[in-house]
């Protein structure tokens, strides 16, 4: 998939919410009964992805003017990992996982930690990161994996 991955804008919030949103919705609800997918929703509302635009180092990779997907970087955790369900499997979620992995060394870190959803546990195990512990939060089951001995191979620049 050809695409480019960069820091969102502002105004790219508004796409970012519904981008999770959509994942939410086609992906996760299938690993998630309806209330707790309608309870994370709430955290990614235009409005919270804008406060999070502040407090994350936040990447999206962009297709022409279309937004297919984001991840952001919280100190030494993975958050927010979501492609469009339109184009799961194409590469995408890799290629930000690398963007944030370059952004973690630049900033000295060398092992990373991600509170995984049900559905994203394979994802990141291919990608190296080790099952940790579950951790449950109501009815969400989440994941908390790892990955250390982060090095610039097969990193992009």
């Amino acid at each position: 998939m050809e695409c480019h991955v960069r820091r969102p804008k502002r105004e790219d919030a508004e796409a970012i919410s519904r981008l999770v949103i959509a994942a939410l919705r086609e992906s996760n609800s299938q690993d998630y009964p309806a209330e707790v997918i309608a309870r994370v929703e709430q955290s990614f509302a235009p409005a919270a992805v804008s406060a999070l635009l502040d407090s994350r180092v936040v990447f999206v990779a962009v297709k022409q003017n279309d937004l297919l997907g984001t991840a952001s970087l919280d100190g030494d955790v993975v958050r927010t990992v979501f492609v469009a369900p339109t184009h799961h499997g194409t590469g995408i979620g890799r290629l930000l996982m690398e963007t944030i992995h370059t952004a973690a060394l630049r900033a000295g870190i060398t092992a990373l930690r991600v509170p995984s959803s049900i559905t994203a546990e394979g994802f990141y195990a291919r990608l190296g990161y080790q099952k940790l512990r579950d951790e449950f939060h109501g009815g969400e089951r989440t994941i908390i994996m790892e990955k250390s001995g982060l090095s610039q191979q097969g990193a992009p620049t």
